[in-house]
């Protein structure tokens, strides 16, 4: 009888562990969906008048937020195939918003407001607008804006230039990419004029090399008369693009016209980078995870890890007990990616027995 009863408390105590590493388990990955995209500071205002209405603020910051959201994540081309999505569709992507500041202020009412859209929501949304995404990372890079006058065969470079000059004016928060100008070295003058003849073909490695950035813009502006071509050479990620856009007809002693075609060259690096960080949510890639379940920190710290990744598309725990978890991961992209994204973590994986073991 003394034996049955230690037995039984024995098999009650197991339970309870057990019990509680299942409760463990399901708190700690309650929130995996929590990672959304977030869109902070929208500010919107509007007049206080008999008819206001809070809710239809409320409703013009939602589609704001999901503007600078899709502006952020799509290239150009791509956003125009977002602008009729309705605002109900918009508010059911949304998992939380909050109101950092609302006040009245001669007669008018200003919202200051955070947006957190749904990740996996708003992927399934653009799968079937049949366009993908890009990671939202940002980046410096270091640009070099010349503009050659064939007209009046002149060279402007540094604050004669504007290009130079306004790159870094009115920049938008979807904006990834942040300019680092050269510095008015006369040295660095001196070689640009020294190699105007082959400064298409030239590759400015000498004065790239000064400034310690991996990823770089040369760009060309040729002015004949009012026609201007832009030759942009752009190294991102160690691939090399060109970009030759002509522009006819265009006066740019008018600032409006010279913000405008900045914006276009903007516009163009910015797309050309969101291409070279694309999601191709179509591949849905499932991997089997085994961790031993002994360290607590060490799962809470993946679970962190996994969330935070935005080419995870789902994961949940398909079998637990109390010496292994077993984790099934959708991933969009290839089993190698997956593995040097975790490598950057100091995360080491195994193949065994049909499964991918944490070592």
């Amino acid at each position: 009888m003394n034996f049955n009863f230690k037995f039984s408390n024995y098999q009650n105590l197991y339970i309870f562990f057990l019990l509680f590493a299942l409760i463990k388990i399901f708190f700690s990955t309650g929130n995996l969906y929590a990672k959304g995209f977030n869109i902070n500071n929208v500010e919107i205002s509007t007049k206080f008048e008999i008819n206001f209405n809070r809710d239809y603020v409320l409703d013009e910051g939602f589609d704001l937020s999901f503007n600078k959201l899709i502006q952020t994540i799509l290239k150009s081309e791509d956003q125009k195939k977002i602008n009729n999505t309705s605002l109900n569709e918009i508010k059911s992507m949304i998992e939380t918003f909050s109101i950092k500041e609302e006040k009245f202020v001669n007669q008018i009412y200003y919202l200051n407001l955070d947006v957190t859209f749904n990740k996996k929501q708003i992927f399934e949304f653009l799968e079937k607008k049949n366009v993908f995404p890009s990671l939202p990372i940002k980046n410096k890079i270091f640009l070099l804006p010349i503009i050659i006058d064939e007209s009046k065969d002149e060279i402007l470079v540094f604050s004669d230039n504007f290009i130079f000059k306004n790159i870094n004016e009115n920049i938008q928060s979807n904006e990834l990419l942040e300019y680092v100008l050269p510095s008015e070295d006369l040295e660095d003058l001196k070689l640009i004029k020294d190699n105007i003849k082959n400064i298409e073909n030239y590759d400015f490695s000498k004065i790239i090399n000064k400034y310690y950035l991996d990823d770089y813009v040369i760009t060309l502006l040729f002015k004949n008369y009012d026609q201007f071509r832009v030759l942009s050479k752009i190294n991102f990620n160690k691939k090399v693009f060109i970009d030759n856009k002509t522009f006819p007809d265009l006066n740019l002693t008018e600032i409006e016209n010279q913000n405008k075609l900045v914006q276009k060259m903007k516009t163009t690096y910015e797309d050309q980078w969101k291409m070279i960080n694309e999601i191709n949510t179509s591949i849905k890639l499932p991997l089997t995870i085994l961790i031993e379940n002994n360290e607590s920190l060490k799962i809470s710290k993946f679970e962190k890890i996994l969330t935070e990744q935005d080419l995870i598309y789902d994961f949940n725990i398909v079998k637990f007990d109390h010496k292994k978890i077993i984790y099934k991961i959708i991933f969009n992209g290839s089993p190698d990616v997956f593995f040097a994204n975790m490598s950057n973590f100091g995360y080491q994986f195994e193949f065994k027995d049909q499964v991918w073991v944490l070592k």
